[in-house]
Formats: structure tokens, sequence, C-alpha cells
């Protein structure tokens, strides 16, 4: 029996096919996105916003005695001050941010996130045909950092919404923005994890994914692969400020439920229960004679609130809504608050080591103006924001010893204007700490009104410095 013998050009020749065959084969696995950016990207929108903030008077701060180079501003933002003699003492500086939208309706509806057009005083839309638009906010909400804008134009592409809801861990996704103002940038990547909840983000289940996201992709969509729309771009994880692979984005489905409801009425109506929860540890659990740590635990009620008025009591712990599982106390506030107000939940609960169930009738959340009125242990009306006490758990994970976490900044007040933000950590007030609700509203009497006091702020992982100054009283 004789043996084919090839020369080695030939065998050669074999292996490079081989590579090639591979080669391509290992292409078409992966995912194309050209087509679906070619169909969403005349959807996806750039939006600018302008709003005017006093300049600081006196001597320039952080020991900056000229001009700040513009490419430091672009990254830090307002974080460093207005330069000396870039306008007179308490003249109008403008501030501009970035973000990016989409088109949800022929007839000039927008999706963004709430966070983007923040008291603004001036919102452009670019169009992907290059027309600018100035917009108007229908309605905005802080709670799941969605807004919806208005622009007067008509036949409009739209995008095609998907159903967040059948997501799945490791599906190919791919995002459209404007990161760092460079407009229609495509980024893609997968879902790294679903139903994520953040620790100040209770109303939300957050799609993670590793998607390339930067400043100025907020409120962009995140789509699938079909080219559908299933979440919008809202946050990042960072210790450098920019993208570290690990980015959030509000399923389409929470989006637009909210999105329906600032359309009808400008607001959004939630669920309120009326309680104080917080988590349960394996300690907890084993003390209230628990196989595993599950649920949510009731620390407080509010008298009059709808938890009491249902026969609910401190040291319940809430196992089901509904029949749906409430597997951690951070799961509760989305479950309740994803419920029209005025409707009866059925509760299981824990209570002495036996299971029961009880009926509760839910009121309206109340807003800020209701909070500052009724409720003034958890608000600082002088300030104008609404704070939450931080429990132990949350402050050992920010590794931060006090505090209170900023819920509600009011429009036009004394802490909007000093560039405190919803989700900020208050540490303390004209250089003394603050550890509680009722520490700052006692701080807060104290104020001068005739002159800025130093506020300390928690943000993003860093900490940094605003000025506050208040009105005469």
């Amino acid at each position: 029996m004789k043996r084919l013998i090839l020369p080695s050009t030939l065998w050669l020749c074999l292996a490079a096919l081989l590579l090639l065959s591979s080669h391509a084969q290992a292409q078409q696995d992966l995912p194309d996105f050209t087509q679906l950016v070619e169909e969403a990207a005349p959807g996806v929108v750039n939006i600018s916003t302008s709003r005017v903030v006093q300049s600081p008077s006196g001597p320039s701060l952080h020991g900056f005695d000229q001009e700040v180079p513009e490419i430091f501003r672009h990254f830090f933002g307002d974080r460093f001050p207005t330069p000396p003699g870039s306008g007179a003492p308490g003249r109008g500086q403008e501030r501009q941010s970035l973000g990016s939208g989409f088109v949800i309706s022929e007839d000039g509806y927008i999706m963004t996130n709430a966070h983007v057009v923040a008291e603004a005083d001036e919102i452009l839309v670019r169009l992907n045909d290059r027309r600018e638009l100035e917009a108007t906010v229908v309605g905005s909400d802080v709670q799941t950092d969605v807004a919806v804008l208005k622009i007067d134009a008509e036949d409009l592409p739209t995008l095609s919404l998907g159903d967040s809801d059948v997501l799945k861990v490791g599906e190919w996704v791919a995002a459209i923005g404007s990161p760092f103002g460079f407009d229609h940038s495509v980024t893609a990547g997968i879902v790294s994890a679903i139903n994520r909840t953040l620790p100040r983000d209770a109303y939300v289940p957050f799609i993670q994914t590793d998607v390339a996201i930067n400043p100025g992709n907020s409120g962009g969509p995140l789509f699938n692969l079909a080219g559908e729309v299933v979440g919008i771009n809202s946050q990042i994880f960072t210790r450098s400020g920019g993208f570290m692979g690990v980015s959030f984005a509000i399923p389409i489905n929470v989006a637009m439920d909210v999105a329906e409801q600032l359309r009808e009425g400008g607001r959004v109506d939630r669920g309120w229960l009326g309680v104080m929860i917080q988590p349960v540890s394996r300690d907890l659990a084993e003390s209230f004679g628990m196989e595993q740590a599950s649920g949510a635990l009731i620390a407080d009620l509010d008298p009059e609130g709808p938890a009491a008025n249902g026969g609910l009591q401190a040291g319940d712990i809430i196992l089901e809504v509904n029949g749906e599982e409430v597997e951690r106390s951070s799961t509760l506030p989305r479950l309740i608050g994803r419920t029209s107000p005025g409707s009866e939940v059925t509760l299981t609960l824990l209570r002495d080591g036996e299971q029961m169930t009880e009926e509760v009738e839910l009121g309206h959340w109340p807003d800020s103006e209701t909070r500052v009125a009724e409720n003034e242990a958890d608000n600082q009306a002088r300030l104008g924001i609404v704070v939450d006490e931080l429990d132990e758990a949350m402050r050992e994970r920010l590794d931060i010893s006090g505090g209170v976490l900023v819920r509600q900044v009011e429009s036009q007040s004394a802490a909007a204007q000093a560039g405190i933000r919803s989700g900020d950590i208050l540490v303390s007030l004209d250089n003394r700490s603050v550890s509680s609700a009722q520490e700052l509203r006692e701080v807060a009497e104290e104020l001068p009104g005739d002159r800025a006091v130093p506020v300390r702020l928690y943000r993003d992982g860093r900490s940094l410095f605003v000025a506050l100054r208040l009105g005469s009283d």
C-alpha cells in the first residue's frame, strides 16, 4: 500500500484554508449591528441643556488663581470654580450639559433621563437631520429617572419598543448615544444581570450590561438584536469618572409605564404603604425562626398610613405582595410603587413565627410639598430638600460614618442653586457633621442668611464641597 506524501507547501495551503474557514465561521457567530444602526439611528437624538447659576463672589476657591484649562471642565464639569474675571460677582453664568434621548411618537414626544434635563432653563434637541428644536418638559419622575420632552415637529422617525421582561443574561445588546457630545456613537455588549437593585434607586429593577456608557450617553436607548428598545441607559459604576465595564439601564417596560402617566397627567402616582423597612440579615432571620434571610422587616410605621390602618405592626416581615415574593427589602418599594393608589394588596406576613395575610388599601405616595408639611423630621423646608436617613449597612458599603441621603431637591431652592442633587449624601453643613435628619434640621435653623456656608457631599464615590447661600429670612 502506497502512502500519498504531499509537499510541505500544500500542507501550508490546507492549513491556511482551515484557518480562514474557522475565522469565517467565528465571524458568522458574532452579531452584526449594521442594519440595526441604519434603521434605529434616525430616531436617536442629542439633548443639550443650559441653566444659569450664580457665580461665586470673593476670592477664588481651591487655590486656583488662573483659568482652569477647558479639558478639565470637559471631564469634571462644574466641580472647578468659575475663573476670576469671567464675570462680575453674582452675575449669572451659563452651564451646559449633554445627554441623549429617543423619539417615541411621530408628533414629537421624546424619552430621556430626568437627570439630563433637571433644573434646565433651556433644552435643545438635535435630530438626526441636524435640525435643532427647543423642547419643553412634559413631565419628569426623579424616582425612576425618566423624563418626557415635547418638540414642535411632525412625521418623526420612531423606534420600535421591545419587552424588557423577556431579556436574558448573556443576550447581546447595543447602545446609541452621544458620549462626550459625539453624536450617534454605537457601543455593544451583553446583558450582565437583570433586576439589579441599586442603593439609591428602590423603584427600578435595572438591567446591568457591559456596554460602554460614558457621560452624554444618559437617556439614550439600549437595543436588543431585533432593533427594539429594551432600556434607557441611565447610570454607570465608576471609580474614575468614566466607563469601567458596569452600566445600568432602566427597563423599557418600567419607563413606558412612567411615560404614559407623565403624558397624561404630568406626574406619576405610586402606591404608598407607609412603612419604614430594613433588610433581614441572617442573624435576624434566625432570631425570627426563619430558615433563610428574605423579606422586608417593618421597623416603624406611619401611624396614619395605610399599613397601620390595615393592621400591620412593627416587627412584621413582609414575605409576599399579591403572591409575588419579596426576595429582599429593596424589592418591596418596587412592588408597592408600581401598584396604583387605592388598590387593595394582599400581603403575606411573618408575625410571631407564624405566616398570615392582611389586606391593605394603598394610599398615594406623598409629594415633596406634602411631606414637608406633614413630616418635618424627614425634610428640610428651609433648604428645599427631602432627606432619608442612612442605615448602617449603607454607611458601611459607602465607607462613611455619617450623613443623610438627599432624596429630592425642590427647583429654585437654595439647595438646587448650590448644585445639590437627588442621590447626594450630605455629610456636613457649615462645617458641622450631620448624621440624621434631626441634626440637619437643627444645623439648618441656625444658618445665617447673609453669607454662603460650605456643604460637604458624597457623590459617585467621591467627596466634594459646594457653597450654599440662604436668602435673608
